[in-house]
């Protein structure tokens, strides 16, 4: 076994991962960044549409221009790559990591470990919907690879279930490669994906958004042959004599991404809401040589702001390794009224930060508050969009005399 000693490891080559290697190069630290798949960039190779880069670049990309923005920093920056290399475990001991790769089996000792394996879908199976087990089933995700990256197309008439971003865009995708999208269900009163999403994949193209459905029964021996579709109450209950058949070959599930984080499970204080680490606004975890960013933090809406994650923990974990990264008391953020996800769970006195949080459901016009810190008015609160607060250092050293700080989210 070849063993390794670096300064930051960074685990998962998208664009939090390619993003912090990057980062803590540049701060001097010795980096590696292993990935397992043969190319970096993650899911972004197969979001073949615009959207990406407007914050970060000042230009609209497609995803894979942007992967290859992130590629160049990171193959300028000095830090070392290492692809097909498959995790194996995360020993906090050490700490140690072991990982397969074409060099061979792998024994990485880091000062420091970034976490960036964003997120997975959630499966078919979590759904727990009636019915037979047909072929013509298939994550969003999945269909958006078997179309953009090996021209394949999924069926002739598809359902969506779920409005979220990659459900919406790949009901237009669909759409323009000649399949039959019937409809999009959403059991939530309001879409679950960007408002710019649901105008220009759905509305544009006349494509049906059915909200308050869902899935009740799936039908079909050895292929899909349609879905029984129901209208549920304010609660998610089927409403009496509401169901329909809807014939199709195909059913799209775009039913929410869960932060990929099975490996740290045993030894890092996870947020149950997030369903990642608690992090601190070093992006920092509750184990100190562990940081972790971007998906697998909690699912965010833009990537510019899962990349711009990645350099900050970049940052933090080279400080850390190279013992510049001073201990620090953790003020804890409290979830208040109408707040969902929250991001960092903690802020550090004297340090700036950015909080970002999502509210249950749609208000007009909101007030933000952070305890006694800042509170400020926003227009269009939406649980599909992170709002974002940022707290300057100022602000933050009245955190010194704070035991908490409550983030709330009030109808203005």
């Amino acid at each position: 076994m070849r063993g390794v000693k670096v300064d930051v490891l960074v685990i998962g080559g998208g664009a939090a991962g390619m993003g912090a290697a990057a980062a803590a190069a540049r701060e001097g630290a010795k980096t590696i960044l292993i990935e397992r798949n043969e190319r970096l960039g993650g899911v972004l190779e197969q979001c073949i549409h615009p959207g990406f880069g407007l914050h970060r670049y000042r230009e609209e990309l497609t995803g894979p221009e942007f992967a290859a923005r992130l590629r160049g920093e990171l193959e300028s920056s000095g830090a070392e790559l290492l692809t097909e290399a498959t995790l194996l475990d995360l020993d906090p001991a050490g700490p140690r990591v072991r990982a397969a790769s074409p060099k061979g089996l792998l024994q990485i000792r880091p000062k420091a470990v970034v976490w960036a394996c964003g997120a997975r879908e959630r499966p078919f199976g979590a759904l727990r919907i009636p019915g037979t087990r047909p072929a013509g089933i298939y994550t969003a995700g999945l269909c958006q690879r078997l179309v953009n990256i090996h021209g394949l197309l999924p069926g002739k008439r598809a359902v969506i279930l779920g409005s979220g971003d990659i459900g919406l865009i790949m009901a237009r995708r669909l759409r323009l490669e000649g399949v039959e999208v019937a409809a999009v269900l959403e059991l939530k009163p309001f879409p679950g994906g960007l408002l710019r999403n649901v105008v220009q994949c759905l509305e544009d193209f006349e494509i049906p958004l059915l909200l308050r459905h869902t899935v009740a029964e799936v039908h079909g021996k050895r292929r899909l042959s349609g879905v029984t579709v129901v209208e549920v109450d304010e609660g998610g209950k089927p409403l009496p004599r509401t169901d329909r058949f809807i014939p199709c070959d195909t059913l799209v599930l775009s039913v929410g991404l869960i932060p990929e984080v099975r490996a740290l499970e045993s030894f890092a204080p996870l947020d149950p809401v997030n369903r990642g680490p608690k992090v601190n606004a070093w992006l920092q975890t509750e184990v100190p040589w562990l940081f972790s960013a971007g998906n697998s933090v909690a699912v965010f809406d833009l990537v510019d702001t899962v990349a711009a994650l990645g350099a900050r923990a970049g940052v933090a974990a080279a400080r850390y390794a190279q013992g510049e990264l001073p201990p620090a008391r953790a003020v804890p953020l409290v979830r208040g009224e109408n707040v969902l996800h929250l991001v960092p769970s903690a802020l550090v006195p004297g340090e700036e930060a950015t909080v970002f949080l999502r509210v249950p459901r749609p208000f007009p016009r909101v007030k933000v508050s952070l305890g006694g810190l800042i509170s400020r008015n926003h227009l269009g609160a939406r649980p599909a969009e992170m709002i974002e607060v940022k707290v300057p250092p100022g602000a933050s050293k009245e955190l010194s005399r704070m035991p908490e700080v409550r983030v709330e989210v009030t109808p203005a």
